[in-house]
């Protein structure tokens, strides 16, 4: 990226600032007038909705630590007096409970996002492979979040996660140990869950800032999935133009994390969560929370404990290394007449595994789970082979060239154009 600076220090006070410590210079390049493609689509505001996500799971969060107690047998009742006795607390909690839900959802569309419009491929290899850096972060958070209400689920989900462990060869029994800090799931094993579920959002900010930073240097891809060439008419500045849509979508979306919070704040969760942990009943049907169960299907589908851990944990991983597996170079699935329905099966089974992680592991679920499986992988085999074969559409050459063909063509072009442009859109609509 060029230096895009346009900053210039309006007083004597503010030059001297800028000449030792340039804080206000950063903050108006990266949020006033750092150059955003101008043809950015609302699937792009949800980079916005996750760090006002993240911010919000922190603040409630250590508003919640202060009123927890870390104890087997005072979690359950310190949770329940959160709800009833401390001001506010109910509306805290659910904000944090449901806000980890909703901070799942906008983070499988920001990857969705990335896979549809090539969002991973070079410059941005580092980008991508710090964002699903930041995803394993999340999962870890959350797995250990669930796990402190000790309500039946947290305990069972803990015993049956920290166990897959186990399968890991010559170390499996020594990382189970340190994870209980004993013989089995109990007071030990919340304590750690609970220092370290304080710990990972912090360290989180930390990698978000540098996919953030990453994100900045080499700038933003775009729908068309092709380079900026001229800044001046295929850019405009974040603000107000970028920053205009982004409120308008954060808005949207607490409206509808609100609807979750105020009117259907339990519905996420599992019944028998509300239930002390009793080591000595075992639920029927242990499940994880909605946004492990594509990874749950996986880990069931496969008959073997290692081999179930393994495909696991492949299942994300592989997502990491798209930017080197996907041969093509078009990075827009728009021009990808093959690999666009490829990809949209593949959010199908990927979609598929989930309703299957949630139900029984007997009968015709565990062959369809492996079914799924065994496309969710499919995908990842197919998507090399496609790049090498497949045949792109013509791909146009400006960013702005979609929008003012298709303005020409209903015969109301609103933006004026230079003649190259002007040309080339001419021609195409010829």
């Amino acid at each position: 990226m060029r230096d895009f600076s346009t900053y210039r220090p309006g007083g004597r006070f503010e030059r001297w600032i800028d000449g030792r410590l340039p804080v206000i210079r950063f903050a108006h390049d990266t949020a006033v007038s750092y150059p955003v493609p101008r043809n950015l689509n609302y699937f792009w505001t949800f980079g916005g909705i996750l760090t006002l996500m993240l911010a919000s799971q922190i603040m409630t969060g250590v508003f919640l630590a202060m009123h927890y107690v870390p104890h087997a047998a005072l979690a359950f009742d310190s949770v329940e007096r959160i709800m009833r006795d401390v001001n506010y607390g109910w509306l805290i909690r659910y904000l944090h409970a449901n806000g980890a839900s909703m901070f799942f959802m906008a983070v499988y569309i920001h990857i969705f996002r990335g896979l549809y419009y090539g969002s991973y491929k070079a410059p941005r290899e580092i980008i991508w492979v710090l964002g699903i850096t930041n995803l394993l972060i999340m999962m870890a958070a959350a797995f250990l979040g669930y796990v402190l209400p000790w309500g039946q689920m947290s305990f069972w989900g803990a015993t049956v996660i920290t166990n897959l462990f186990s399968a890991i060869p010559v170390v499996g029994d020594t990382i189970v140990s340190y994870l209980w800090g004993g013989y089995s799931v109990g007071n030990p094993t919340l304590n750690r869950f609970f220092s370290q579920h304080y710990l990972l959002p912090f360290m989180l900010v930390g990698t978000v800032t540098l996919h953030i930073w990453a994100l900045h240097h080499v700038g933003q891809n775009n729908p068309t999935g092709i380079e900026i060439t001229d800044f001046k008419k295929d850019t405009v500045p974040f603000t107000p133009y970028a920053t205009i849509k982004d409120t308008f979508a954060i808005v949207s979306f607490m409206a509808f994390f609100s609807y979750w919070v105020f009117y259907m704040p339990n519905y996420l969760g599992h019944a028998d969560n509300y239930i002390p942990a009793n080591p000595a009943v075992t639920p029927a049907h242990i499940v994880p929370e909605w946004y492990f169960l594509p990874f749950y299907a996986i880990l069931r589908a496969i008959p073997d404990k290692l081999g179930g851990v393994i495909a696991m944990g492949m299942a994300i991983l592989l997502v990491a290394f798209l930017p080197w597996l996907d041969t093509s170079k078009v990075r827009s699935m728009r021009y990808r007449p093959v690999a666009r329905p490829l990809l949209w099966m593949f959010a199908a089974t990927f979609i598929g595994l989930g309703y299957l992680g949630s139900m029984p592991a007997e009968g015709g679920y565990v062959i369809a789970a492996r079914i799924f499986t065994a496309l969710y992988f499919g995908y990842f085999v197919a998507l090399p082979v496609i790049g090498l074969l497949e045949r792109p559409l013509p791909l146009p050459l400006a960013i702005t060239e979609p929008v003012l063909a298709r303005r020409l063509v209903n015969g109301r072009p609103s933006l004026p154009l230079d003649d190259s442009v002007g040309e080339t859109i001419n021609r195409k609509v010829s």
